[in-house]
């Protein structure tokens, strides 16, 4: 993918003439159809016009998979995740991501209409993205994933979006993205001021029914203020 080329997506409209956008990052290995088929399932009001769309993260080599390639926001180099980050990767897929927003505003939602959402590995993309953004989204949603280049988000993170609402989901038996680093991004993001819903459910790395209805009640009540 070259610096000018937006990444394929899948969409998804709940009504003709959106005037509101969740970008929804997939997890490694996985493509943009992996959480598509969850739109129906959030019932949302037939009053809120959302267009869901759903990128396809680049092909590249993953270390920690043998060097497989397979659809990557980007490398991960060890077990620890923040042992040793892929810092280039993560912010080459910033750029795509804020272009992403950035096709949405040129359809006509604006900024504070959209919600930056991602499970595992697009959690960490979606919350890496969303601190550093300099203007306020709807909401972050962050799905058993953790926050990349933590040490830098101090420094980072725009106070312009300060205000944008974050909701935080993690499975109590993980085996993937250990508790313990979504338990820390949690800490890090409401020690820099952000307001955080925090969620734990009963699951290994996966989606829980209530987590399905908790995230419907998320997105209507910052998408139809």
């Amino acid at each position: 993918m070259t610096e000018n080329t937006l990444l394929d997506c899948v969409e998804y409209e709940t009504a003709p003439n959106p005037t509101h956008s969740v970008i929804w990052l997939h997890g490694l290995g996985a493509d943009g159809n992996d959480f598509a088929p969850i739109v129906p399932e959030l019932r949302l009001p037939a009053s809120l016009a959302v267009r869901f769309v759903f990128p396809h993260a680049t092909i590249q080599p993953v270390t920690i998979n043998g060097g497989m390639a397979m659809r990557s926001w980007y490398d991960i180099l060890t077990p620890q995740l923040v042992k040793r980050e892929d810092e280039a990767g993560i912010r080459a897929s910033e750029r795509a991501i804020l272009a992403l927003i950035a096709r949405e505003n040129t359809r006509g939602v604006p900024s504070t209409k959209i919600v930056l959402a991602g499970f595992s590995q697009g959690c960490a993309m979606t919350l890496h993205t969303g601190l550093r953004v300099p203007y306020k989204l709807a909401g972050l949603m962050g799905l058993s994933g953790y926050l990349p280049l933590s040490a830098l988000a101090q420094k980072e993170h725009h106070s312009a979006n300060l205000d944008t609402p974050i909701f935080l989901a993690h499975g109590s038996h993980d085996p993937v993205v250990a508790p313990e680093r979504a338990e820390a991004a949690h800490a890090q993001l409401q020690a820099l001021g952000y307001r955080v819903q925090w969620h734990t459910y009963p699951m290994p790395h996966s989606v829980h029914p209530t987590e399905i209805a908790d995230i419907s009640s998320f997105l209507q009540s910052v998408l139809l203020t």
